[in-house]
């Protein structure tokens, strides 16, 4: 039997997109309210123990609703207010959160979770059906969770909870891979039978306060946490879609943590005493989306002359400001399954040439969409535009409301940017590449590919299973449209007067772990 569970668990584990701002920034977060009070409770604290934290908000199509969380502040928001059966660690390995254990019989079809005594906000306990009622919700494409496609693995007819806190899951195929599911983001679980998210209930370590969608959220401590309360008395996390907006209302002392900074912000706050910087290297994969199942780049000759005639150090030079390094068109360097010993993606405006002669493409022209979501997007279409002029391709960009873009581009497009932040290998390729997944936005299709990922989850021997998902990556590698330009730097930054939180990968236990922060 292969068992995948520690003996306890530390009671604290180490801690740690986006809304609209009118010009002027720091102005505009004390016009929206931020500065307000907002009702203070005298048993946990005053207006003095009010953590404030800005992220780029999705906009007025945001909710609470837990199992849909695509954007940064979707997952800050869903880690304050619910909690998962497990959590990652920086290196993308699993480790225990209301599940105390899992284990699989010798097939991989069947898995066993016992559960922690945990409660709800409104004192209920969560049980194995509130597990197996928040699977199934994400599981349901018409949900649109990030993690739907790994959760439909499960068989949930098949499946059943035999005690409280004990369930057995039933999967369709083996999957030697499957704990990886329990820590994914859209995995939160919420009491059996909900569907209303306008005042929720989670089991997390803040309580609901308020919320406006493209708005603020306000959170209060929640001292029956069962991992301990917050250390602050309550939480807001505030829009502020600029980065620029970001960077002033931390240096004005209105927010205590701003999300995302990049290049010139981060040298402008490295020399700052009233500030500190909290950076994961080369934590974001910087992705340039190339639609495989549309004209002009169903034509794998194209792909190709893209991925040659781009520059990818200057591109870490000039839009990433030097805060990263190349990438090689694959996700995940560093993790677990990521294939060694690649060659290197160098510059060749010969072969690129070469291929767009072939394809009788010369002077093709294509758009591709880019928001301000990413301060590092802009400058990076601006340059591979006149980059890929050398090889015969025009490229023009069409920048995108940073409110609407992640919706606009899954429909929209033949090109397009895009970020993911850390997260396991093998769930990133059953996500983004394999054939038909919701979240596979380059539409790339290939038995072989899907055949390798499916071989590699039922592979039994774990030196198999990483061989099987180094062939996957090499052959998506060329042929599926997502070029991964470069990795770069993660960086928040809080005020210097902020303790308890730390540099951590997105998607990792200890990002954004706000219930660990100190405010002094």
């Amino acid at each position: 039997m292969t068992t995948h569970a520690r003996k306890g668990t530390p009671r604290r584990p180490e801690p740690g997109r986006r809304g609209v701002l009118a010009a002027g920034g720091a102005l505009a977060l004390s016009a929206s309210g931020l500065l307000a009070g907002c009702g203070g409770d005298t048993r946990d604290g005053g207006d003095g123990d009010r953590f404030r934290a800005a992220f780029t908000s999705g906009g007025s199509q945001e909710t609470l609703d837990p199992h849909v969380a695509p954007n940064f502040v979707d997952q800050a928001r869903a880690k304050a207010l619910y909690d998962t059966l497990a959590t990652y660690a920086d290196d993308m390995s699993v480790r225990p959160r209301l599940a105390l254990s899992w284990e699989s019989d010798a097939s991989g079809t069947r898995w066993r979770i016992r559960l922690r005594e945990a409660h709800f906000h409104d004192g209920s306990p969560v049980t194995a059906k509130d597990v197996l009622y928040s699977y199934r919700r994400a599981a349901d494409p018409e949900t649109g969770s990030p993690s739907q496609v790994l959760l439909s693995a499960i068989d949930y007819e098949a499946s059943r909870a035999d005690g409280a806190r004990s369930l057995v899951l039933r999967l369709k195929a083996p999957n030697f891979e499957f704990p990886t599911v329990f820590a994914g983001p859209g995995t939160e679980i919420v009491p059996d039978g909900t569907t209303d998210f306008r005042k929720p209930v989670g089991s997390g370590p803040f309580t609901y306060v308020s919320f406006t969608p493209g708005g603020t959220a306000r959170y209060r401590r929640w001292a029956d946490h069962w991992d301990g309360a917050p250390h602050i008395a309550e939480l807001e996390i505030v829009p502020a879609d600029e980065e620029s907006a970001r960077l002033d209302a931390l240096l004005s002392g209105q927010v205590h943590y701003a999300a995302d900074m990049a290049g010139a912000s981060v040298e402008r706050l490295k020399g700052n005493r009233a500030t500190r910087l909290l950076t994961s290297r080369r934590a974001t994969a910087q992705q340039l989306l190339l639609r495989t199942g549309r004209t002009p780049f169903d034509d794998h000759r194209l792909v190709r002359a893209v991925q040659c005639g781009i520059d990818r150090a200057a591109l870490v030079r000039i839009a990433l400001a030097g805060h990263g390094e190349t990438g090689d068109d694959l996700f995940g360097r560093g993790l677990r399954g990521y294939p060694e010993g690649l060659p290197p993606r160098e510059r060749d405006v010969d072969e690129a040439r070469r291929l767009v002669r072939e394809a009788g493409a010369e002077g093709l022209h294509f758009t591709v969409e880019t928001s301000s979501v990413d301060a590092a997007w802009e400058p990076a279409a601006d340059l591979m535009a006149r980059q890929l002029r050398d090889v015969g391709l025009r490229m023009t960009v069409n920048t995108r409301a940073s409110s609407t873009y992640f919706s606009e581009i899954r429909t929209q497009g033949v090109a397009a940017f895009n970020t993911t932040s850390t997260l396991p290998v093998s769930d990133f390729l059953q996500q983004r590449v394999r054939g038909g997944a919701a979240r596979n936005q380059t539409q790339y299709a290939s038995k072989e590919f899907d055949t390798l990922l499916d071989r590699a989850r039922t592979a039994r021997d774990e030196k198999d299973r990483l061989a099987l998902l180094g062939r996957a990556q090499k052959l998506a590698r060329d042929e599926s449209g997502l070029l991964v330009w470069a990795f770069s730097d993660a960086t928040d930054a809080v005020a210097s007067g902020v303790t308890g939180l730390r540099a951590a990968p997105p998607n990792s236990h200890a990002w954004a772990r706000f219930d660990r922060a100190r405010l002094s």
